[in-house]
C-alpha cells in the first residue's frame, strides 16, 4: 500500500498488457531529412495562371554615354518569399500530432540514452516482454507478470500494490532485487527515462513551417517534482508532473512521440491505458517558484508575445506548393539574424533547455500541504463532510410519523379529481425539519411516479426568501409552469385563467399540482392580497391545485383575515423541536460508519441544543466544529497518537465549539446591554414570535416595553430612552433599523437568530423575570 499516494488520484490499476511496438518509433537524428506529409497545409486559389518566363542569357549593359539620356530600366517581376504557415496538424514521421498534444521531447542530441528505447516493458523478474497481463507497483513503478509475483496472483488487485520486494524493503528487511541474465540489460522505457530526467514532456501551443520546409512547434514544459524548488515532497505521486509557465520553441526533429499527461479525475479511470500516462493537478511558477492548482486557473489562450516571431503582414502573399487546406496564418520570411539565433539555438540543445538551471533560489517558495494530498480522508476529515448542512443525509430519523401524514396528504390529493380546497398548514419552531420531510416525501412519490404505481403530477417549489416582493410568487409559478418569464400582473392573469377553468398554461396542464410554499409568512402584504389569491386557487372548480405552506409561526392563519383563514382549512401539522435523544439519533445516523465522535461527546451536544431550542441545525453546525477542532489539535501534534481516544472528538473539543458558538462576539454584548437594551431585545423575540412576521415598529416595541415593566415593577423608561437604546443596538448590528427619520413607525429586525437571544438573556440575573417571555 503506497501510502504517499493521493486521494484525487486513486493509483492507476493497471493490467499492462504488453503489444507490439506502436507504429510511431521514437525519433533518431539523422542527417536526412525525413518522410513528411501535412494533414492540413495551406493553399491560396490564384485568380490566372503564372506563366514562367523563359530564362534568357545575362548581357552585359554598356555604360552609359554623357551624351545619351539614361533610360529608365523596366521593373523585373520578382518573386514573393514565402511566408511562415501555421497547421492545427501536421504528421511527421509516421506520428500525428496537434496542437493541445501531450509529446515526449529529447533532452539533448546525440544523446546515448536515446538509442536504448524500449516500447515494451520487462518483468523485472523475469526479464522478459510478452503479452502476459503485467501488473505496475505502485513503489517502484516496475512491471511484474502475475504469475511471476511470490505468491502468484490471479487476477489483478484493486486499489494501491506494492511488490514483494518494496514490502519487504519499507519493513526494513534485507533482499535482493532479481538481476538481469549476463549479457542482458534492462531497457529502459520513455517512461522511466522521464522520471530520471533523460527526458522532458511538453505540451504542444502550436505548430508552423518556416519557409526553408523545416517543421517548428511551440510547446508548454511539464517538469518533475525534483527539478522543483520544493524537490519532491512525501506526498508527491510517482507519476506526478507540474505544468509550468514557461514557453520553448523546438524543431520538430526533437518530438519522440506522443505522452498523456491527465487531470485527477482521468487519471483516476486510466487503468489500462499503458505506459505513458502522467498526472498533473498544479501548475508551477518558474519565477516565483509557487504552485498553482489547474482546476482554479482560466484556461484562455496564450497571448504572451513570441520575441522569435517576426510581424504579420497581411499583404504578402504565400505561394503553396500543396493542395490540402488548412488554417493558417502568414509572416514575413525571418531575416537572417532571426534564422542565425534559431540555428544557434538549435546547436545548443534539442528542446532550448540546455545550461538553464531552476530552483536554486530558496525564497518564497510555496510547497504543497501533505493534507491536501494525503492518500485516504481521515475519520474527522470524513466527519466534517458528513455534519455539512449542505449535505444531503440518507435518511431522515425522528420524523416518520409526519412524513407518513404528508405522504398520506398528497397521495389523497393527487388521486382525487376535484382537489378542492386542499391545504395543508406546516409550522414549527427553527430546524427541525419541516422542509427536508417535505422533500424527502416528494423524491420518494417521484419514485413511485417511475414505477407507475402513482398518478403523473407537477410539483412546485417556491422559497419566499428568494422573492424580492411577495408578488413576484407569480412569476415564479408562471415561469415554472409554462418556462416563459413575464411580468406579476400578467402572470397573475394566466394563473387565474388557468385555475378557473379557462386558458390553460404549459404542457402539464391537466396534471395536479402540488405548489410547496416555504416561508409562507413572508408572503404578508398590508391587505393580504398575494395569500388571498394563492389560498383561492384551490377551492375552484377543476383547479386540480394542492398548496403545502411552511412556516415558523403556530398561529399564522388565526392572525389573517377571515376570508383567507377559512380557506386555509383546518388541516396542519405541527413539528416539535427535537429533545436530545432525537437529536442525538439524527447525529449519530449521519456519523454511522464513522468513529471520529465519543459517545458521551454526542450526548452532551444534543443536550445542550436541546436546552435551548432543538434546533438540530445548531447540533451539526456544533459537532463540525468540534470535529474541525479535533483535527486541527492532531495536525499540530505532528503524527497520530496510539492512544484512540485523543483520536477522536472527546467533550473538550465540544466544550470549545459550544464556546465558539454561543459566546461569540454579538452574545457578549447582548449580555453587557444595559437593562432597557435586555429588554427590548426580549421584547422584539416576543413581538416578532407573535405577528410572525420579520420586522416590528417602534411604537409596538416600546408599548409592549412599558406594560412589561409596569407589570414587574420595574422604572418605566421615557420614550426618548427607549430610542436612544435602540439606536445603540443599531449602531452595534444587534439589530436592523429602518432608514428614515426617527418616528414611531421605524421598522426593527433582528439581526441575529431568536436562539441568540435567548441563550443570553434567559438566565440574566439582574432580571429573572425575562425568562418567561423567551
Amino acid at each position: 500500500m503506497d501510502l504517499s499516494t493521493p486521494s484525487k488520484a486513486t493509483s492507476r490499476r493497471k493490467p499492462k498488457m504488453v503489444a507490439s511496438p506502436s507504429p510511431m518509433s521514437p525519433a533518431t537524428p539523422s542527417t536526412v531529412r525525413r518522410s513528411l506529409r501535412l494533414l492540413e497545409t495551406p493553399t491560396k486559389v490564384p485568380s490566372e495562371t503564372p506563366v514562367k518566363p523563359t530564362s534568357t542569357p545575362k548581357r552585359k549593359r554598356a555604360a552609359p554615354s554623357p551624351k545619351t539620356p539614361i533610360q529608365p530600366e523596366p521593373k523585373r517581376q520578382r518573386r514573393q518569399p514565402k511566408k511562415r504557415a501555421y497547421y492545427l496538424k501536421v504528421v511527421y514521421d509516421g506520428g500525428e500530432f496537434a496542437a493541445g498534444d501531450d509529446v515526449y521531447v529529447k533532452r539533448r542530441e546525440g544523446a546515448e540514452s536515446d538509442a536504448d528505447e524500449s516500447e515494451e516493458e520487462m518483468c523485472r523478474v523475469c526479464f522478459r516482454a510478452g503479452v502476459a497481463v503485467m501488473v505496475e507497483c505502485d513503489v517502484c513503478l516496475g512491471g511484474f507478470h502475475l504469475r511471476c509475483v511470490r505468491p502468484p496472483l490471479r487476477r489483478v488487485p484493486e486499489g494501491d500494490w506494492a511488490c514483494p520486494y518494496c514490502t519487504a524493503e519499507r519493513a526494513g528487511k534485507a533482499i535482493e532485487r532479481p538481476k538481469p541474465p549476463e549479457g542482458k540489460r534492462i531497457m529502459r522505457t520513455a517512461k522511466e527515462k522521464l522520471l530520471s530526467s533523460d527526458l522532458w514532456a511538453a505540451r504542444i501551443e502550436s505548430l508552423w513551417r518556416e519557409p526553408d520546409g523545416i517543421f517548428w512547434a511551440k510547446v508548454r514544459w511539464y517538469i518533475i517534482p525534483e527539478e522543483t524548488a520544493a524537490g519532491r515532497q512525501p506526498h508527491n505521486l510517482r507519476r506526478e508532473l507540474y505544468r509550468t509557465n514557461d514557453l520553448g520553441v523546438i524543431e520538430m526533429e526533437t518530438i519522440l512521440r506522443h505522452c498523456y499527461v491527465m487531470s485527477p479525475n482521468e487519471f483516476k479511470d486510466a487503468n489500462d491505458d499503458g505506459d505513458d500516462v502522467f498526472y498533473c493537478e498544479y501548475e508551477y511558477d518558474i519565477n516565483w517558484h509557487n504552485f498553482k492548482r489547474l482546476a482554479d486557473i482560466d484556461d484562455e489562450p496564450e497571448t504572451k508575445e513570441d520575441p522569435s516571431d517576426e510581424p504579420y503582414n497581411a499583404g504578402n502573399e504565400y505561394n503553396s506548393d500543396t493542395d490540402e487546406d488548412s488554417e493558417y496564418d502568414e509572416e514575413e520570411e525571418p531575416t537572417k539574424c532571426s534564422s542565425a539565433g534559431k540555428n544557434q539555438a538549435h546547436e545548443l540543445a534539442a528542446n532550448l533547455w540546455k545550461g538553464r538551471i531552476y530552483g536554486l533560489q530558496k525564497i518564497g517558495i510555496r510547497k504543497i500541504p501533505e493534507h491536501v494530498r494525503c492518500h485516504q480522508k481521515t475519520e474527522l476529515e470524513k466527519a466534517k463532510a458528513t455534519l455539512l448542512l449542505a449535505t444531503l443525509p440518507k435518511s431522515l430519523p425522528c420524523r416518520d410519523n409526519e412524513m407518513e401524514e404528508i405522504s398520506a396528504f398528497v397521495k389523497d390529493a393527487i388521486c382525487n379529481d376535484q382537489c378542492l380546497g386542499r391545504c395543508l398548514y406546516i409550522h414549527g419552531v427553527p430546524g427541525t425539519g419541516k422542509t427536508m420531510s417535505v422533500l424527502a416525501v416528494m423524491r420518494r412519490l417521484r419514485s413511485e411516479l417511475e414505477s407507475g404505481n402513482l398518478r403523473p403530477y407537477c410539483f412546485i417549489e417556491i422559497n419566499g426568501l428568494k422573492l424580492a416582493s411577495p408578488e413576484n410568487i407569480y412569476k415564479a409559478i408562471y415561469e415554472q409552469l409554462s418556462g416563459h418569464r413575464v411580468g406579476w400582473k400578467k402572470a397573475l392573469h394566466f394563473l387565474t385563467e388557468h385555475f378557473s377553468g379557462g386558458t390553460k398554461v404549459g404542457k402539464q396542464a391537466n396534471k395536479p399540482i402540488i405548489l410547496l410554499i416555504d416561508e409562507l409568512d413572508l408572503l404578508l402584504t398590508r391587505n393580504q392580497s398575494v395569500l388571498y389569491n394563492i389560498l383561492d386557487w384551490p377551492t375552484r372548480p377543476n383547479s386540480n391545485l394542492v398548496v403545502i405552506g411552511i412556516a415558523n409561526t403556530m398561529d399564522l392563519p388565526e392572525k389573517l383575515l377571515p376570508r383567507i383563514s377559512s380557506r386555509m382549512g383546518i388541516q396542519r401539522l405541527c413539528f416539535g423541536p427535537y429533545n436530545y435523544q432525537q437529536l442525538q439519533e439524527i447525529i449519530t445516523s449521519r456519523l454511522k460508519g464513522i468513529a471520529a465522535f465519543e459517545e458521551q461527546a454526542i450526548e452532551f451536544a444534543s443536550r445542550k441544543v436541546a436546552a435551548m431550542s432543538g434546533d438540530a441545525r445548531r447540533a451539526l453546525e456544533i459537532c463540525r466544529r468540534a470535529a474541525e477542532f479535533a483535527d486541527y489539535r492532531i495536525k499540530q501534534s505532528g503524527h497520530t497518537s496510539v492512544n484512540r481516544g485523543k483520536n477522536v472528538v472527546c467533550m473538550g473539543d465540544i466544550e470549545a465549539a459550544i464556546q465558539e458558538v454561543f459566546q461569540a462576539p454579538h452574545i457578549q454584548v447582548m449580555k453587557n446591554c444595559p437593562k432597557f437594551g435586555k429588554i427590548i431585545l426580549v421584547a422584539m423575540v416576543h413581538e416578532l414570535y407573535k405577528s410572525g412576521l420579520g420586522e416590528v415598529t417602534i411604537d409596538k416595541l416600546a408599548a409592549t416595553v412599558i406594560s412589561w415593566c409596569h407589570a414587574n415593577r420595574e422604572l418605566l423608561p421615557g420614550y426618548d430612552t427607549l430610542l436612544k437604546i435602540c439606536c445603540k443596538l443599531g449602531e452595534s448590528k444587534i439589530i436592523l433599523c429602518e432608514e428614515g427619520t426617527k418616528h414611531k413607525l421605524q421598522k426593527l429586525q433582528l439581526n441575529y437568530p431568536s436562539d441568540d437571544v435567548s441563550f443570553a438573556l434567559k438566565e440574566s440575573p439582574d432580571l429573572p423575570w425575562l425568562s418567561k417571555y423567551l
